[in-house]
């Protein structure tokens, strides 16, 4: 299983890369190779304000259908379209499949995400 270390992490398999007030999240390595192939993804609108814990993407895999919750609050700033047309990228590469990008609404809830190393001992133990 990868972990990038420049990445902050959720106990539900999310990741958000921070540039400025603008976080991008997906899926981690780990949620992707428990998921399977991915054949479908849906994505919020642009402009939509969606809050800590709530849904912010449906996966559709050979095995499930998944909601991803997103870890923070914010305004939609930009969707990865990319992902539609090949939802497979998730599976091969993760890290750089972002599904959002959110314009931060509250910095403080950036204190619930963890770092690599947390991380990567919440999946060995779920393992």
């Amino acid at each position: 299983m990868k972990i990038n270390k420049d990445l902050k992490y959720t106990g539900s398999h999310e990741w958000v890369r921070l540039e400025g007030n603008i976080a991008f999240i997906g899926i981690t390595d780990y949620a992707q190779s428990h998921l399977g192939t991915i054949v479908f993804v849906e994505l919020p609108e642009v402009g939509e304000e969606i809050s800590k814990g709530a849904p912010m993407a449906v996966v559709e895999s050979v095995k499930a259908a998944s909601d991803v919750y997103t870890p923070l609050s914010g305004t939609v700033t930009a969707i990865n379209e990319e992902l539609m047309d090949d939802p497979e990228q998730i599976n091969s590469d993760p890290y750089e499949s972002w599904f959002v990008s959110l314009e931060l609404s509250d910095s403080t809830e950036l204190e619930s995400l963890i770092d690599a190393e947390g991380y990567q001992r919440l999946s060995e133990q779920e393992e």
